[in-house]
């Protein structure tokens, strides 16, 4: 089964607090274990950027919940494509406090997919590569390979 990759920012509803939101985010990973969808939330006290990985029908169901969510105001997607492999493939969801100036630039970096695989070279100016760089504190080298 393909794994495909989709990006999408959204505003947080305000005021916000890091236990409910690791609430929020615990019940997004028990719904993304069922789909087979794994995925990182980045969040600077008032955007979020998530990017989820996964079946097609898993990444359609998790963005269809998180477009009914109270927490999210007008989610976009930025991108989606097949990937060549799950960046974050033993995070059902996790979410990390993000800085507002390197969330910004990975927000405005291209989310196109670029060739047959989406992010399979990712560079350092396209939004998979950044959200790499950003990541690879947080996870295991073996997944960002």
């Amino acid at each position: 089964m393909p794994v495909l990759a989709m990006a999408f920012l959204s505003k947080a509803v305000q005021p916000w607090n890091p236990a409910n939101l690791d609430a929020v985010v615990d019940e997004a990973a028990a719904f993304n274990r069922e789909v087979g969808v794994t995925g990182v939330l980045l969040f600077d006290g008032v955007h979020f950027l998530q990017y989820l990985e996964g079946p097609e029908a898993g990444l359609d169901v998790a963005f269809a919940r998180v477009q009914r969510s109270p927490h999210h105001l007008g989610p976009q997607e930025l991108g989606r494509g097949r990937a060549g492999g799950r960046l974050v493939p033993d995070w059902p969801m996790r979410w990390l406090l993000a800085d507002p100036t390197q969330l910004r630039r990975v927000i405005n970096a291209d989310w196109s997919a670029e060739g047959p695989v989406w992010g399979e070279r990712p560079s350092s100016d396209d939004a998979l590569g950044l959200l790499q760089a950003y990541l690879k504190p947080f996870v295991s080298t073996q997944s960002l390979t």
